[in-house]
């Protein structure tokens, strides 16, 4: 698989939900170490309880499964989240099954047999379906829109700044540790050096505009987004 590719894939966090061993074995052996961290559940119920849990940025799910089929597992989940991005693999290519779950807004509908040809196109969809995104759910309830420099809680919203609005775009979408010298280079690239000081004071401002914890310091190396 494309070393760009899983580069860009360790930053996130994955749900596969596979009712045979079999298959749920050989494919998280093929996504094993490319995504920050991979949950696995056999049904429906698992799946969505791990949902609730990890709120991962991916799912992975077949659509014939014991309890709750994957095609109801999104359904629920797509009630109070239509942005998470869903990728939904089935041995069956009968009409009515595409049509039911192009109306859930997937990433990708991959047909078995799953082989890593098909994954790899199914995982670029997923990267690619990022770079025309511009709003970001943060945690429940919260919500980011980058194309309006606005952040959105559950009882009031908030406008960013040209800085504050780069800088939170830059923590999603690298989805690690930004440096201090990167936050020096971009942001004041056209001012003058940056000082603690001024370091301080925008971070205190923007921690005003976000979930409780969100922003987390990295003593001595930067900032990164807990979620």
């Amino acid at each position: 698989m494309n070393h760009n590719l899983i580069n860009q894939l360790r930053g996130f966090t994955l749900l596969y939900a596979e009712d045979e061993a079999g298959i749920q074995n050989n494919i998280h052996e093929i996504l094993d170490c490319m995504f920050k961290e991979i949950y696995l559940a056999k049904d429906g119920e698992e799946a969505y309880k791990i949902y609730c849990e990890k709120k991962p940025d991916l799912i992975i799910t077949d659509i014939k499964m014991p309890k709750m089929t994957g095609l109801e597992l999104v359904k629920k989940i797509r009630e109070t989240n239509p942005k998470v991005r869903v990728i939904i693999t089935s041995a069956h290519t009968d009409l009515d099954y595409l049509l039911d779950a192009t109306e859930l807004h997937l990433v990708k509908y991959i047909v078995k047999p799953i082989t890593e040809e098909k994954l790899t196109t199914a995982l670029t969809a997923f990267i690619d379906s990022y770079e025309n995104s511009t709003v970001f759910n943060l945690v429940p309830s919260w919500i980011y829109d980058e194309s309006k420099a606005l952040v959105k809680g559950p009882e009031e919203e908030f406008l960013l700044t040209k800085k504050e609005n780069t800088f939170l775009m830059m923590l999603i979408v690298k989805g690690r540790i930004i440096s201090y010298e990167e936050i020096e280079n971009i942001l004041w690239e056209d001012t003058s050096i940056m000082t603690q000081n001024a370091l301080r004071l925008f971070i205190k401002n923007l921690r005003k505009k976000l979930p409780k914890d969100i922003l987390k310091n990295v003593q001595g190396t930067g900032y990164r987004l807990n979620i």
